[in-house]
């Protein structure tokens, strides 16, 4: 017998799902107003659904609620951004270390997929595949951890990473250097050179986040992407 899946969720979860998608792939900028009236006729909702998401949204830390003034996208401070690229150059490194000890070939065949299709991507010129692919090839590289402690706290930081990320590769005009920045990290890897492999994160880490900081002042207030 095959049965059709039951979609079963609520209104406002399929709300907080498009705002959440619009704000972490950069579609809605740090700071950006969000506009109760404008949201809830682009979504075709009335604004009781679209209230519970903006409240859960705030909670999530990805929008700001100011009573009498409405609800913006939360903006990222030079410490946001600071604190959250160095967290993820440990989880990463980490991650890299116990791939590395599980010598697994299968391993390095997904992270290897992973790349060529963010570099297919890449030469179509679609800059909102090669975002989710980028997302997709840090997921793996925690995931083939095989370390569900070490999942669930890149889980807490995903959804932000992959709001700078989109924010980032929106600046980069060569979305082809984008792919290959990766090669180098696959490389040593497979060759099982543990120390290169973590030296090659902490600098992509770190060049990416250096590159983001760029559009924030020095006042910690935020910038424009």
């Amino acid at each position: 017998m095959t049965l059709n899946h039951i979609e079963n969720r609520s209104l406002r979860d399929r709300v907080l799902d498009a705002l959440r998608e619009a704000i972490i792939t950069g579609e809605f900028k740090p700071g950006q107003q969000l506009i109760e009236t404008d949201l809830a006729a682009s979504l075709g909702v009335s604004r009781a659904p679209l209230r519970e998401a903006l409240q859960i949204l705030s909670t999530e830390g990805l929008a700001e609620t100011v009573p009498y003034h409405g609800t913006t996208v939360r903006r990222l401070t030079k410490t946001d951004i600071e604190e959250l690229y160095s967290l993820r150059s440990v989880l990463e490194t980490f991650a890299i270390r116990r791939i590395i000890g599980q010598d697994n070939s299968k391993h390095v065949i997904r992270l290897r997929k992973c790349f060529e299709a963010m570099l297919a991507a890449a030469e179509a010129g679609d800059l909102k595949q090669v975002n989710q692919i980028d997302r997709e090839f840090h997921d793996t590289l925690i995931e083939l951890s095989g370390h569900s402690l070490l999942l669930t706290s890149w889980n807490v930081v995903s959804m932000r990473v992959r709001q700078v990320m989109a924010l980032l590769n929106r600046r980069n005009s060569d979305l082809k250097k984008i792919a290959y920045n990766h090669v180098p990290i696959i490389d040593a890897i497979e060759a099982g050179e543990v120390q290169k492999a973590v030296e090659l994160m902490e600098a992509h880490v770190a060049a990416s986040g250096e590159l983001i900081a760029e559009g924030w002042h020095d006042d910690g207030e935020g910038g424009d992407i």
